[in-house]
């Protein structure tokens, strides 16, 4: 089985325009997804997994999270094969339909104390349904964003989809941050549901988008060639298992060490340093506009330097910053704590912004959906406890932050590890061009 050699043409001006759709496609994935996340450190916790002990709670609160990337695996599996199958635009508009209707739903359920435990178990099923359409989502986008790009502007393009990642983060934390103002009593009967809710008029744009993208057009010459695999996830694992492992590891930071970065971090300045919860969201906010901007320039270096070298960079500069972002976070004082969020997250984002070019190159076109779906959310499977694990570790160890800053050097440096052996197993890129005279003038 063999990628078509023949040259695919697109214009640059549709390239750009896949680009936006993956992004706002992505922005709305991420939003929704890290909603439950934000949720689950602040509000879950109380209302949904009730119990005398508050670590017991928040440990429930984390297990219902880590249930959303045990899911993404079944979702890279499902939507894989049918991307590879049928098309990777299908596939990108059932998965944003799901999770925004999903998200909707959420904002609906009622709290423990109105249903008893069917509350936190109906939670926990809308989390798993999110986790199955998210597992499906961003390896879709990246792919076709990437299959729509010409060669010398992967890295560029296969960023977008990743930016929507802080955009999502900058949109969740702000909803909660903008309802956490109410008083107490008001934020935990309808407040926090607001957010939530607000995932019905965002579906509606994110739709109104992805129907305007164009199929991708290596796909498109497969299928005309009769070229598409019959079982592309099984071929994944038969045929490129070790490119799956390394892809999987490659993303381990920008997932694993993100949500250590947020979602445990929420909970532990909470929690453990009884910091101002609108403290935490806000370094939150200010990382995720700081990692906007490391992804378009980690994007630029991607293509003038390889995905690979960028991302073992990145792993080795998270695991040098793992103990000084803890050191700063547990001084308490308010600038220092933004710092040290906003520090860990923009390092973590160096590998997370290439992540899309280095899984595309490890995968033929008949099988890079599955390819880098599966790549990702195995990394997403394992990641999805890491906040679990870290608030387990740090109640055994007494309470010292320096637990999670080992935690987050492991990760880093399996990354590191990933992109050490992604250029063994690439196997290169297809060939796109653009139909742009300009374009064409520029490189040659």
């Amino acid at each position: 089985m063999t990628t078509p050699a023949a040259p695919v043409r697109v214009t640059d001006a549709e390239a750009r325009k896949v680009a936006f759709g993956a992004f706002v496609g992505t922005a709305l994935e991420w939003y929704d997804f890290f909603l439950y996340g934000t949720a689950a450190s602040l509000v879950f916790n109380r209302l949904f997994f009730t119990s005398g002990d508050p670590v017991v709670a928040t440990l429930g609160a984390f297990a219902s999270f880590a249930v959303g990337f045990a899911a993404r695996p079944i979702g890279a599996v499902i939507f894989g094969h049918l991307g590879d199958r049928i098309g990777r635009r299908r596939c990108l508009i059932m998965t944003v339909t799901m999770i925004g209707v999903v998200t909707g739903v959420i904002g609906l359920l009622p709290s423990y104390f109105s249903i008893g435990v069917a509350a936190p178990v109906l939670l926990t099923l809308l989390r798993l349904l999110q986790g199955v359409a998210v597992g499906g989502e961003w390896g879709g986008a990246v792919t076709l964003a990437v299959e729509h790009a010409p060669i010398e502007r992967r890295g560029r393009y296969a960023a977008m989809p990743q930016i929507g990642s802080p955009i999502g983060t900058l949109l969740s934390s702000g909803a909660f941050l903008a309802v956490s103002t109410l008083p107490q009593a008001s934020f935990d009967s309808w407040g926090w549901r607001l957010p939530f809710l607000a995932a019905f008029p965002l579906l509606y744009i994110a739709l109104w988008l992805r129907r305007r993208v164009g199929e991708s057009p290596l796909f498109e010459q497969l299928l005309e060639e009769d070229e598409l695999a019959s079982s592309p996830v099984r071929d994944v694992v038969r045929r490129t298992f070790p490119q799956l492992l390394v892809g999987a590891c490659a993303c381990f930071l920008g997932v694993g060490g993100f949500y250590l970065a947020t979602t445990f971090v929420i909970s532990y300045g909470v929690g453990t340093l009884h910091l101002p919860r609108s403290l935490m969201l806000t370094a939150t906010l200010v990382a995720a506009v700081v990692e906007i901007a490391v992804l378009v320039v980690g994007g630029r270096l991607a293509d003038r330097f390889g995905a690979a070298r960028i991302t073992v960079a990145g792993g080795l500069i998270s695991a040098l910053v793992a103990f000084p972002m803890f050191w700063l976070i547990d001084t308490r004082a308010s600038a220092l704590v933004v710092v040290g969020v906003t520090l860990g997250v923009a390092c973590l984002s160096i590998p997370y912004a290439v992540s899309g070019p280095l899984l595309a190159d490890l995968f033929p076109a008949q099988l890079r959906y599955s390819g880098i779906a599966l790549s990702s959310n195995t990394a997403g499977f394992v990641s999805g406890f890491v906040p679990l694990l870290a608030t387990a570790v740090l109640a055994g160890t007494g309470g010292g932050s320096w637990s999670a800053a080992l935690m987050l050097i492991v990760i880093a440096l399996i990354t590191t590890l990933g992109g050490l052996l992604a250029p063994r197993l690439s196997l290169g890129h297809d060939e796109v061009r653009t139909d742009d005279p300009a374009n064409e003038q520029a490189h040659g």
